[in-house]
């Protein structure tokens, strides 16, 4: 595995590789690689020819009471990962190699925002649609690898795609689960014992939730009522948020139809949880 630093070096060696028709995977991370990040590129390395890594901590998608100096890192860790995982190039550029100059624009992203995640971190989304549209000119992919378990993350970049006719596919890889369904996260460890007991009972909801879509339940409210129910009974954390939408429109609907997502974020004492699933009604 080879490690760069600059924009320069990296644009050279894709060149280099481009000529020989290999197809270039792409993961972009801010680091503090986990199994979600591994299982991203043990995809890309079945479906392409070479690897490339990004790990940057994006500045631009931190918000004002967002602490971007506290985010955790460590790049010695990162990096023997990342070869153990099969890496053929990870890019480690600094903040300046990415914004040499203050950005005389950015990426507003209109569409999608005001929902989940997004509604209480304004401009977070414009931040990773800028960011992502910058590797991706850099990297030139043929395919990029997102994880589902920020699906709203993966709507915007599939509609930053779509919008800037960039000749790349977006790969969203599945979210992987502990043995008893809670979602992965570096987040989890945070948790207390009797939190990490409960926690669960966020993906046991979604799996009710779809329960109640396959039985015929088309009414969004009805489905979210049983949800909050269900998450109130097995005292499991406090509820952010609980959303029904199109997907990947994240768009509102009171009747369900086509592909929707059900998405929660729950808060526990020093962990906020998100998880989601998304189901195509035929």
């Amino acid at each position: 595995m080879k490690i760069i630093e600059t924009i320069q070096e990296l644009q050279t060696i894709i060149k280099e590789v481009k000529k020989n028709e290999s197809a270039v995977g792409f993961v972009p991370t801010m680091g503090f690689l986990h199994e979600g990040h591994l299982s991203l590129v043990e995809q890309a390395q079945k479906e392409c020819d070479f690897v490339v890594m990004s790990i940057f901590v994006n500045p631009l998608q931190f918000g004002p009471n967002e602490d971007f100096d506290r985010y955790p890192r460590n790049f010695e860790r990162d990096s023997q990962l990342a070869k153990n995982a099969g890496v053929d190039l990870l890019f480690y550029p600094n903040v300046t190699e990415m914004y040499p100059k203050e950005p005389a624009m950015k990426v507003i992203v209109h569409e999608g925002v005001d929902v989940l995640c997004g509604k209480s971190r304004p401009g977070h989304f414009d931040g990773v649609a800028t960011v992502v549209l910058k590797l991706f000119n850099m990297v030139t992919p043929d395919r990029a690898y997102f994880g589902m378990k920020d699906a709203q993350q993966v709507a915007v970049i599939e509609k930053l795609i779509r919008d800037f006719n960039l000749q790349m596919t977006l790969v969203g890889c599945p979210t992987l689960r502990e043995e008893d369904g809670l979602a992965k996260s570096s987040r989890n460890v945070n948790l207390t014992e009797n939190e990490r007991q409960v926690a669960p009972s966020i993906y046991k909801s979604l799996q009710l939730a779809e329960e109640l879509i396959i039985n015929g339940e088309r009414q969004a409210e009805i489905i979210k009522d049983k949800l909050i129910k269900y998450l109130e009974q097995n005292r499991s954390g406090n509820i952010d948020y609980i959303e029904l939408l199109s997907y990947p429109e994240l768009k509102h609907q009171k009747q369900l139809e086509g592909k929707v997502i059900i998405a929660i974020a729950q808060q526990y004492s020093k962990a906020r949880l998100i998880d989601n699933i998304v189901i195509d009604i035929k």
